[in-house]
């Protein structure tokens, strides 16, 4: 009991330390910026998750030979990271990145299955979801107030200043994949879902994010959670009726606070209307794509380094004429240019694994007749594939914003999936005197928490030079922001100082 209430805790402090720093950060004390405080936080939640959380599996005993197993996939994609970057030691910063990768899906897949083996996957979600409906709420209600102020300025163009709080649109929309899909889980679970005002306030909540939504055509966003919400209902069917509903409700919701908020009174007061129209274009991104396809062939199957994007030799014409930017804007192809297919092929492997696991998951409770558990397995997965499909046009696996509330939906996702048929812990591994058990402890722990404070160290360095050459490249070479790792993103790069 005692174990489960820490993991409780620990857990829901994570969730709202989270989301107020990716919702509210324009009302928090700062350090470096609100990109760079995000940054920093997950940095050290990541680190901190996958340390604690592999220490808590040494202590508790060694992992049966069917998890170990299971964990392989898992195990080598985290580690491709960081060993696809070896070659490359020689560079300044090369571990940054490539640290972050593997210690945000570690954080990911150890502190899931702590949950799964605590029993405590559906509590953590009940948490998460009823802090992120708040949240949204909140965030919704002060972009009205914005909406307000800005009519009362007589300014028509709202989508210029909504969403705000962050870098610009896409960073925002990042978050909104990952929500858009659980929102409709806080009236299916949890304890105020019985509860009318609750019910009201999640609906207007996320009508408000919708009318963001299409006023400012995010269109990552909407092929992303109709990818979700189409994958849902193929696999689950009528099963999935009760989100499906709660999810049209708040679509329809937010249709009709943009006919109102955007089409209605701008119209009655200005005389025009705010109709967002979806560009049909890549919006600049296909000479990126080609870039960073042609790097991937470089030096096939291995990339050409963690943050070669920024430091390569231009490879194409396409990309040579087109405008910069600190990613190629496809996750996929970015890890392919910088780490090669060989990371991409354990990506996919693991991809597998994962949908392997999800539809077994998803058979045995259908069998079941569970519809609470099915609801919860609905919203987590279309909130997942979305921001997968969202990933391949956008930077959701950089903006620190969107991978804070990611490692949260992924760390349910595979406490949801991972069969609890594998935490059995057999012969030896039972006894708590154990001394092989104890011998690995003793030298994995250190090494761990050693290894995390390396990287941190590393990471606290780049940031105090991308502060010195955020001056230079400001007031000297005077060239536009590129946010990446930080939001001074352009840097390293081939003419830094």
């Amino acid at each position: 009991m005692r174990a489960n209430q820490v993991v409780s805790v620990v857990a829901g402090c994570a969730v709202i330390l989270c989301m107020c720093v990716v919702m509210f950060a324009d009302f928090l004390p700062t350090y470096g910026g609100a990109y760079a405080d995000q940054r920093f936080l997950l940095v050290g939640l990541a680190g901190f998750l996958s340390c604690a959380a592999t220490i808590w599996f040494l202590f508790k005993g060694l992992p049966s030979a069917k998890l170990s197993q299971h964990l392989l996939p898992a195990i080598a994609f985290i580690l491709g990271f960081s060993v696809l970057s070896l070659g490359f030691i020689e560079k300044n910063y090369a571990f940054v990145e490539a640290g972050l990768y593997s210690f945000y899906f570690a954080a990911i897949v150890f502190s899931g299955l702590v949950l799964a083996m605590q029993g405590l996957v559906h509590r953590y979600l009940e948490i998460f979801v009823s802090v992120a409906a708040g949240s949204c709420f909140l965030y919704g209600a002060m972009s009205v107030n914005v909406y307000l102020f800005a009519l009362a300025d007589g300014q028509s163009e709202l989508s210029d200043l909504i969403p705000w709080g962050f870098v610009n649109i896409r960073y925002w929309s990042h978050v909104a994949t990952w929500l858009l899909p659980i929102l409709p889980l806080a009236a299916l679970i949890g304890p105020l879902r019985d509860y009318r005002l609750w019910r009201s306030l999640v609906a207007i909540g996320a009508g408000l994010w919708w009318w963001i939504i299409l006023l400012s055509a995010s269109r990552g966003t909407m092929v992303g959670v109709a990818s979700g919400v189409l994958f849902v209902t193929l696999c689950f069917g009528r099963h999935s009726w009760p989100w499906l509903r709660q999810f049209t409700i708040y679509l329809l919701a937010g249709i009709v606070i943009w006919l109102v908020l955007s089409v209605f009174v701008p119209s009655v007061l200005f005389g025009e209307s705010e109709l967002g129209s979806v560009s049909a274009t890549s919006s600049g991104r296909l000479p990126l794509f080609i870039e960073a396809w042609h790097m991937s062939l470089q030096h096939f199957p291995f990339g050409m380094g963690p943050q070669s994007w920024l430091t390569h030799d231009i490879l194409t014409e396409e990309y040579s004429a087109s405008r910069k930017f600190g990613h190629p804007h496809n996750m996929y192809l970015m890890w392919a240019a910088e780490y090669g297919w060989l990371l991409v092929f354990l990506l996919a492997i693991f991809a597998v694994q994962c949908t392997f696991l999800f539809w077994k998951r998803r058979s045995t409770l259908l069998l079941e007749g569970k519809t609470k558990d099915i609801n919860v397995l609905c919203g987590v997965v279309a909130s997942v594939i979305g921001a997968l499909v969202h990933a391949g046009v956008s930077a959701v696996f950089i903006a620190p914003g969107s991978m804070l509330v990611g490692v949260l939906v992924l760390a349910g996702f595979w406490a949801l999936i991972v069969p609890c048929g594998l935490f059995e812990v057999r012969g030896a591994q039972t006894n708590p005197k154990s001394y092989g058990r104890l011998v690995v402890t003793v030298f994995l722990a250190p090494l761990i928490v050693l290894l995390w404070l390396l990287w941190l160290g590393q990471v606290h360095a780049y940031y105090v030079d991308m502060r010195t050459d955020e001056i230079y490249y400001k007031e000297e070479l005077r060239q536009p922001t590129m946010p990446r790792f930080w939001f001074h993103g352009n840097f390293p790069r081939t003419d830094s100082p």
